[in-house]
């Protein structure tokens, strides 16, 4: 039904409704007013159409406004919030700027991220060049609109397009569409609304990243560091020119043609500019002179695999700040090649170092390999953090927290015998044994046997808890899967760890403050790369253990002794030599060779060995990864040595001998500083006090002697296996005298069996024609010139004097071995013997 129909059928009702006395606006009447109602039907229609009128009227201003708001909205809409999406190069720089690394990006572009700001020089050429009135356009310029419609009619073609820097950023944004007078008309539009969101310097830089250079080189940075090997900040007159006129032309740039009109190009663009006076002539003059670029070079590439890191970590096609210090890690670089060059011929082909800073908590230089592109030795793996086993590198470790509990002093005995735990025999590096050795000594000698002793009575898994504890992520089963073999090598660890634990304890130990109520706290320092990550950790929590700084700078200190490589074994000669703690390592089947340095100011972490895990002999940490360790800390700076945390040490009176807290039969004790938790450990076990006879080669005692008639002497005993090694290479030790008749038994053990171990399995090996060869079995004994008597299953198979060693082929089986000296003295042991 029609407007009007309506108003004529409320009209006639108002007439019905006056008729029978009731008010319109009691029945709710709408649409024609109490006036309205007065009026003649003439005047009503007249109301009518007015009132359509205006209502027309309305509808127009109404969708006019509409419109407007939609054309509003599409221009607010019309420039995306993120403008370009390609793919972008991974890019490291150095904690100064400097290039260090990039990666190209997924489309095989290179690619750099948008940069902040773009070089003066090349502000002012591109403006030259491209659009004089960008800095008073609104996007859009008219005067250039209507220059090129002149060019244009009068060539009688398309010779320029009037376009401002503004429109061709919109016109890279999207990726070059055909060019048509409604596309045209579009950026136009575009690059008005792009005015307003962005600053000029911003809409310059959004173009100098995006533009094309000639070939797969995109943006202003990559075409600098490909054409010119230099940040686009460093370039000269000529060489900015040259990259302000390419985006024009990009296919100019190829080296084997064009190079006349490229030339001639930029040096139009050179003369505009001394013709405005932006150069002076002497530069202008210069400029011209300025060969073209040859071919492409590459870019810069001294951190291979921190980039490969950041490019497959999530942050790929990000331009990322590092702390790496670009002069120091080319020194680096030079000092692995150099070793590298030694080590290939061995058949060695993989070697890694990192660097970090210990008050900074940065990464200054990072070598995850060896150089090498073709990657036929594996020279691609970063094996910085790469696991390999970890072979002696945890034994300072165990040496501190066997200080911190108070179990060992840093010079107190541990045994240094042959020996087996549970099937396990593990051996020293030379195959030679001590008997005893100070613990700090066993350290620096790196001795397996001593550390597995010292294992053995700290406990696997408390050691293993420690660990994780400090941070070795890699250190992931259970402690019984390790066993002891956890100190020798038995658990994988990255380099990175090892040098991120040493650098934690350096750090908690610089940090040692008497007067915090923060110590004694071992800190698990993150020690960062780029500049993102020190956000990341700042909110989590430290891993943190008890540590006491007394048992880590009593660790450093026996580190400091262990012998260095080559020359630098003499450096206790010279009073200016650098005092460097450190430890190497060598894994089972000589795969791995590792080394760590620490001083208050570095910590240093060198690997060395071969990325698919082969052998090669002579691949020890001291020979291979030692003097690349030292070599690095040839060309650091002067570095100090760690202050002694007095207030956690204690002077105290320890045994000259056995290094264990001086006994009242020590003789000539001495004052040494040892850790505080030291106090619990107990009083020298090793010496005792005999009563000799009048010619002191006869021990005697109260049960067949005057005591006070004898003479008493402070004596140093040793269990028999201890004391037959230990002499060997101490000839002052004098073994005790034998007690003399009369005056009751030995209460010492005299006779201890060597080789086999009790309930140990043995091979008889074959000799080279085929014969069943011959075991060699030895026994120690406190009195070497004792006769012993030897019984295979109680039968006598020979006996031997001075030297305790008899050679024979038991049969396959389980054989009893009864050993029988000429004072009765008896020992037993069972063994069996495999056939091969």
């Amino acid at each position: 039904m029609s407007n009007k129909k309506v108003l004529m059928k409320n009209w006639f009702k108002q007439i019905f409704d006056y008729w029978n006395k009731k008010s319109p606006l009691e029945r709710g009447f709408r649409g024609v007013s109490k006036n309205d109602f007065e009026l003649t039907p003439k005047k009503v229609f007249r109301s009518i159409s007015n009132r359509k009128q205006r209502f027309g009227r309305k509808l127009r201003g109404g969708l006019i406004l509409s419109v407007f708001i939609i054309i509003a909205i599409l221009y607010h809409y019309s420039v995306p919030n993120q403008l370009f999406n390609p793919s972008y190069s991974t890019v490291l720089e150095d904690r100064y700027g400097n290039l260090i690394g990039a990666k190209i990006a997924d489309d095989e572009q290179w690619r750099f991220p948008v940069s902040d700001s773009i070089p003066e020089k090349f502000k002012t050429a591109i403006i030259e060049f491209e659009d004089r009135n960008f800095e008073s356009h609104a996007g859009v310029d008219p005067f250039a609109i209507v220059r090129a419609v002149q060019q244009n009619y009068k060539a009688g073609e398309v010779v320029s397009g009037a376009s401002t820097l503004s429109m061709q950023v919109i016109r890279l944004a999207k990726g070059n569409p055909e060019r048509t007078v409604w596309e045209k008309l579009k950026e136009m539009a575009q690059a008005t609304r792009l005015e307003l969101k962005y600053t000029k310097d911003e809409i310059l830089a959004l173009y100098a990243a995006h533009a094309p250079f000639g070939g797969n080189v995109v943006g202003l940075e990559a075409a600098a560091w490909r054409y010119f090997g230099r940040e686009p900040d460093q370039l000269s007159w000529a060489e900015t020119a040259t990259l302000a006129v390419l985006p024009n032309s990009p296919g100019l740039i190829h080296p084997g043609r064009n190079r006349d009109a490229l030339k001639a190009k930029r040096d139009r663009l050179l003369r505009r500019l001394y013709e405005s006076e932006k150069l002076d002539s002497l530069t202008y003059t210069l400029s011209v002179l300025e060969p073209l670029p040859q071919k492409p070079l590459a870019l810069p590439d001294d951190v291979p695999h921190l980039v490969s890191k950041y490019h497959t970590s999530g942050q790929k096609g990000t331009k990322i700040r590092t702390s790496i210090d670009l002069a120091f890690q080319k020194k680096i670089n030079s000092i692995v090649d150099r070793n590298y060059n030694k080590l290939r011929e061995n058949g060695i082909h993989n070697a890694a170092v990192v660097i970090m800073d210990v008050h900074s908590k940065e990464v200054t230089a990072y070598v995850g390999n060896t150089s090498g592109s073709a990657n036929k030795h594996g020279q691609r793996v970063d094996v910085i953090t790469s696991p390999r086993s970890t072979g002696s590198i945890l034994k300072p470790f165990l040496y501190m927290l066997k200080l911190n509990e108070g179990e060992i002093l840093p010079n107190s005995f541990v045994p240094d015998i042959p020996s087996i735990f549970s099937d396990y025999s593990p051996k020293n590096f030379t195959r030679t044994y001590d008997g005893v050795v100070p613990a700090s000594e066993a350290l620096s000698r790196s001795l397996n046997v001593p550390s597995v002793y010292m294992l053995q009575e700290f406990g696997v898994p408390k050691f293993h808890y420690y660990l994780n504890e400090f941070g070795l992520t890699t250190i992931n089963r259970s402690p019984d899967e390790y066993g002891l073999s956890l100190i020798l090598g038995g658990a994988e660890a990255t380099l990175w760890d090892i040098t991120s634990v040493y650098g934690s304890f350096a750090h908690q130990l610089n940090s040692y403050d008497p007067g915090s109520a923060k110590k004694n706290r071992y800190d698990s320092v993150h020690f960062s790369i780029a500049e993102s990550e020190n956000q990341q950790v700042s909110d989590k929590p430290a891993t943190v253990s008890s540590v006491n700084e007394g048992a880590i700078w009593s660790t450093f200190q026996a580190m400091l002794e262990v012998n260095r490589p080559g020359a630098e074994s003499n450096w206790r000669r010279f009073r200016n030599s650098r005092k460097v703690a450190w430890k190497t390592g060598t894994s089972f089947g000589y795969r791995d060779g590792w080394a760590v340095g620490v001083t208050p100011e570095y910590v240093v972490g060198v690997w060395v060995g071969n990325a698919d895990g082969e052998g090669r002999p002579g691949l020890t940490g001291i020979k291979t990864a030692g003097p690349i360790l030292f070599d690095v800390f040839d060309v650091l700076p002067a570095t100090s040595w760690f202050s002694e945390p007095i207030y956690e040490m204690e002077e105290v009176m320890v045994c000259s001998k056995s290094g264990y807290r001086a006994g009242s039969f020590c003789p000539n004790p001495k004052s040494a500083s040892i850790p505080k938790t030291g106090l619990k450990t107990k009083m020298c076990p090793y010496h005792q006090l005999v009563h000799l006879d009048e010619s002191k080669k006869m021990r005697m005692n109260s049960s067949c002697a005057d005591v006070s008639k004898l003479a008493a002497k402070k004596w140093f005993v040793l269990p028999p296996v201890q004391e037959w090694y230990y002499k060997i290479s101490h000839s002052e030790y004098r073994k005790l005298p034998p007690l003399a008749q009369g005056c009751g038994e030995e209460d010492q053990i005299t006779m201890r069996l060597i080789y086999p171990f009790d309930r140990s399995v043995i091979y008889v090996p074959k000799e080279l024609g085929g014969k069943v060869g011959k075991a060699v079995f030895e026994i120690a004994h406190r009195d070497q010139q004792s006769k012993i008597f030897w019984h295979l299953n109680d039968e006598f198979i020979g006996e031997t004097d001075t030297f305790h060693q008899l050679a024979f082929a038991p049969k396959p089986g389980k054989h009893t071995l009864t050993l029988v000296d000429e004072h009765g003295e008896r020992l037993e042991h069972s063994f069996e013997v495999v056939a091969r």
